[in-house]
Protein backbone atom coordinates (compact mmCIF):
# COMPACT_ATOMS: atom_id res chain seq x y z
CA UNK A 1 0.00 0.00 0.00
CA UNK A 2 1.26 3.21 -0.78
CA UNK A 3 1.06 6.07 1.38
CA UNK A 4 -0.70 9.75 0.48
CA UNK A 5 2.86 11.05 0.63
CA UNK A 6 4.26 9.03 -1.62
CA UNK A 7 1.27 9.34 -4.20
CA UNK A 8 2.32 13.45 -3.75
CA UNK A 9 6.29 13.03 -4.47
CA UNK A 10 4.67 11.21 -8.24
CA UNK A 11 2.50 13.60 -8.95
CA UNK A 12 5.35 16.34 -8.17
CA UNK A 13 7.89 14.45 -10.48
CA UNK A 14 5.17 14.10 -13.07
CA UNK A 15 4.38 17.28 -13.27
CA UNK A 16 7.70 18.50 -13.06
CA UNK A 17 9.10 16.38 -15.93
CA UNK A 18 6.39 17.44 -18.02
CA UNK A 19 7.06 20.88 -17.16
CA UNK A 20 11.05 20.76 -18.62
CA UNK A 21 9.29 18.76 -21.60
CA UNK A 22 7.02 21.65 -22.30
CA UNK A 23 9.66 24.47 -21.95
CA UNK A 24 12.06 22.77 -24.89
CA UNK A 25 8.93 22.27 -27.11
CA UNK A 26 8.62 26.22 -26.65
CA UNK A 27 12.15 27.24 -26.60
CA UNK A 28 12.57 25.68 -30.36
CA UNK A 29 12.06 28.16 -33.21
CA UNK A 30 8.69 28.00 -34.92
CA UNK A 31 10.59 29.04 -38.08
CA UNK A 32 13.64 27.03 -39.81
CA UNK A 33 16.19 29.66 -41.05
CA UNK A 34 16.63 29.06 -44.28
CA UNK A 35 20.23 28.46 -45.78
CA UNK A 36 19.95 30.95 -48.43
CA UNK A 37 20.59 33.82 -46.28
CA UNK A 38 24.28 34.67 -46.59
CA UNK A 39 26.22 34.69 -43.43
CA UNK A 40 28.70 37.68 -42.88
CA UNK A 41 31.90 37.33 -40.54
CA UNK A 42 32.95 40.58 -40.26
CA UNK A 43 33.53 40.72 -36.42
CA UNK A 44 36.19 37.71 -37.41
CA UNK A 45 37.69 39.40 -40.25
CA UNK A 46 38.41 42.13 -38.53
CA UNK A 47 39.65 40.25 -35.37
CA UNK A 48 42.05 38.46 -37.56
CA UNK A 49 43.49 41.87 -39.15
CA UNK A 50 43.50 43.29 -36.08
CA UNK A 51 45.81 40.35 -34.65
CA UNK A 52 48.03 40.90 -38.16
CA UNK A 53 47.92 44.78 -37.41
CA UNK A 54 49.24 44.15 -34.02
CA UNK A 55 52.34 41.77 -34.60
CA UNK A 56 53.22 44.03 -37.72
CA UNK A 57 53.67 47.11 -35.04
CA UNK A 58 54.64 45.04 -32.42
CA UNK A 59 51.92 45.50 -29.82
CA UNK A 60 49.20 43.88 -28.55
CA UNK A 61 45.45 44.11 -30.05
CA UNK A 62 43.14 45.91 -27.79
CA UNK A 63 39.90 46.01 -29.73
CA UNK A 64 39.03 44.85 -33.42
CA UNK A 65 35.81 46.45 -34.36
CA UNK A 66 33.96 46.60 -37.78
CA UNK A 67 32.30 49.91 -38.80
CA UNK A 68 31.78 52.25 -41.94
CA UNK A 69 33.20 54.98 -42.94
CA UNK A 70 32.46 57.34 -46.16
CA UNK A 71 30.44 54.46 -46.90
CA UNK A 72 33.06 51.79 -47.23
CA UNK A 73 33.21 48.82 -44.29
CA UNK A 74 36.26 49.38 -42.37
CA UNK A 75 37.83 47.64 -39.50
CA UNK A 76 38.74 50.30 -36.61
CA UNK A 77 41.79 48.61 -34.44
CA UNK A 78 43.46 49.38 -31.41
CA UNK A 79 46.81 48.26 -30.06
CA UNK A 80 48.61 48.57 -27.28
CA UNK A 81 52.67 49.51 -28.47
CA UNK A 82 54.64 49.33 -25.08
CA UNK A 83 56.54 52.25 -24.07
CA UNK A 84 59.84 52.92 -24.45
CA UNK A 85 62.13 52.47 -21.13
CA UNK A 86 59.15 51.51 -19.03
CA UNK A 87 56.82 53.90 -19.88
CA UNK A 88 53.17 53.11 -20.27
CA UNK A 89 52.43 51.62 -23.50
CA UNK A 90 50.85 53.74 -26.09
CA UNK A 91 47.01 53.38 -27.77
CA UNK A 92 47.49 53.58 -31.20
CA UNK A 93 44.40 53.56 -33.83
CA UNK A 94 43.99 51.82 -37.12
CA UNK A 95 41.65 51.97 -39.75
CA UNK A 96 42.11 49.19 -42.33
CA UNK A 97 39.94 48.68 -45.14
CA UNK A 98 37.30 45.41 -45.10
CA UNK A 99 38.30 43.67 -48.32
Amino acid sequence: MKTFRSHIRTATLALAAAGVLASQAIAMPAIEPSAEQPVVLAAGDCYAIGQQVAAQNGGTLAKASQSTRGGQPVCVIVVLVPGKEGQRPRRSEIVVPLN
